[in-house]
């Protein structure tokens, strides 16, 4: 009987795939016959960040597919800067025809409320298409030069000496600076800010000992928290990492709600024609939820998500006002 009955529930597991994938299909060619023409040339996506950290990494991961599927190449281009700011206000004043988008950040809903003064508003000025993936950020420690070995030995070593212990960022208003700003609030640790314009140049200096410590996402340190040059401390997410499943929660280390974690999305200038924005969406949904693609993602400590252009605008409006209030706590502001 038992048998019977798994028999029964595996054959309609296989038959609602295979609607999935059917859906998947007819949805991405009903788009395609909607938006002839288009694409006729490269697409740009543009990273805000340097080359090397996991903006970069999920991006080429998604072009290397997207340019099969769309049948023209995707081509990453970076434009760091002034905590991914620039790379935004490049896209959001970009011809809106479809060929220019951004790899955004939970960053750029933080840098609204850090920077006084934004060329753009990330809410008006770009289109949501959809929520790639999600990554963890991990606090670690130079292995050689940062004796800590457990979040309260770095407090203590913090509490010490004030204001010495340097923690490198992505820029200022990026996730990794307002991490550091609630450690801070949360430990009563007064820290040295020191920001990069991305993970690479800031990870070659970790790696270094010009800054102590530093609060990553989990994809430009794996290789050296598993080779022994670097030291995980915690993740400062609600759950442990899959990758990182040694590595204790902030929450679990003492520090009461710590939750923050880094997602990355697809946007468009806003004025991009509504089929080629859903288009995007229904290729690169299609793209996020594949075993390969989940596979990459799995190497490197990411979460695929992809959804809806809706889910994605709500997340943005939510964790804007969210970081509004933390940020003004904080006291993080810049020119």
């Amino acid at each position: 009987m038992n048998a019977f009955v798994n028999a029964r529930r595996n054959r309609r597991i296989v038959l609602r795939a295979a609607a999935i994938a059917l859906g998947l299909g007819t949805t991405a060619f009903a788009f395609a016959q909607s938006t002839p023409g288009w694409p006729a040339r490269p697409i740009s996506l543009v990273v805000p960040f340097p080359a090397g950290g996991t903006t970069d990494v999920l991006a080429r991961a998604l072009a290397d597919r997207l340019s099969q599927s769309l049948g023209q190449p995707v081509v990453v281009e970076s434009k760091p800067g002034a905590g991914a700011t620039l790379g935004a206000d490049y896209v959001a004043k970009a011809k809106p025809d479809g060929y220019t988008l951004l790899m955004g950040a939970v960053h750029h809903t933080i840098a609204t409320s850090v920077y006084r003064k934004l060329p753009y508003d990330f809410q008006k000025d770009l289109a949501p298409i959809t929520v790639v993936a999600m990554v963890p950020n991990v606090l670690v420690v130079n292995a050689v030069n940062t004796p800590a070995k457990n979040v309260a030995e770095l407090v203590a070593l913090a509490k010490a000496a004030p204001e010495k212990l340097a923690y490198g960022s992505n820029g200022n208003g990026t996730a990794q600076h307002l991490i550091g700003t609630q450690f801070q609030a949360s430990t009563g640790a007064k820290l040295l800010h020191v920001p990069y314009k991305g993970s690479g140049p800031l990870t070659t200096d970790l790696l270094g000992g010009q800054v102590a410590m530093s609060f990553d996402t989990i994809t430009p340190v794996l290789q050296h928290i598993k080779g022994g040059k670097l030291r995980a401390l915690a993740v400062t997410t609600a759950r442990r990492s899959s990758v990182l499943p040694e590595v204790p929660t902030l929450e679990e280390a003492g520090l009461k709600g710590f939750d923050i974690g880094t997602w990355f999305g697809v946007l468009a200038p806003a004025a991009t024609p509504k089929e080629i924005v859903a288009r995007l969406n229904a290729e690169m949904v299609k793209i996020i939820h594949s075993p390969d693609f989940a596979q990459r993602m799995q190497a490197i400590g990411a979460e695929p998500l992809g959804g809806t252009q809706e889910e994605m605008a709500r997340q943005i409006r939510e964790e804007t006002a969210k970081f509004a209030k933390l940020v003004k706590e904080g006291g993080v502001a810049i020119e």
